[in-house]
């Protein structure tokens, strides 16, 4: 149950004003758009990107260790927080 809440809150922080939400509030903002319409698009894309995660996830864990990739997943968030300071 731990590894599960990790990953809820990890998401739902990741997530929290990102450029995805911010384009759900922007469609939201369309008086003519249904509004649970827009959330359920939102949802099912949301829920798709995640599929394919973990799809993506399972079959790399199988050709590279676990420990190599959670280093090239550290450095890459490292990076992207670097470039997004600089630029």
């Amino acid at each position: 149950m731990k590894t599960y809440m990790v990953v809820f809150a990890s998401v739902l922080v990741a997530e929290l004003g990102d450029k995805t939400q911010l384009a759900t509030l922007l469609f939201a903002t369309d008086r003519t758009s249904s509004k649970l319409g827009v959330f359920f698009a939102a949802a099912a894309a949301l829920v798709l990107s995640t599929a394919l995660a973990v799809i993506v996830g399972t079959l790399a864990g199988d050709w590279v260790s676990p420990r190599i990739l959670r280093t090239v997943a550290g450095l890459g968030f490292v990076a992207i927080g670097v470039w997004v300071l600089l630029t």
